[in-house]
């Protein structure tokens, strides 16, 4: 069964607001990478035992690389979907 415009237009605009919020989640990923990377210095600073809070960073980084993927197949999906919605453009 073939699949409208009507739904492939919905499925594009449905991908288009999980893009905006992969952008948002990854931005706001990477800014708690920055917090717990100060986090790291001032209990360095302090003499204290960094080993937790340094595979915290590594947990978050890791976490924001698949993250970044995921991002790449959602734009992946739009550019299909933008295709078949509008094969001209």
């Amino acid at each position: 069964m073939a699949i409208s415009l009507a739904e492939r237009t919905a499925q594009l605009d449905a991908e288009r607001r999980l893009l905006v919020k992969a952008e948002h989640d990854i931005e706001s990923g990477w800014q708690r990478v920055r917090d717990q990377q100060d986090r790291v210095r001032e209990l360095m600073a302090g003499g204290h035992d960094t080993c937790q809070a340094e595979r915290l960073v590594d947990l978050l980084k890791q976490t924001l690389v698949e993250w970044e993927r995921h991002r790449t197949l959602i734009e992946e999906r739009v550019t299909f979907l933008q295709r078949e919605v509008n094969p001209e453009a």
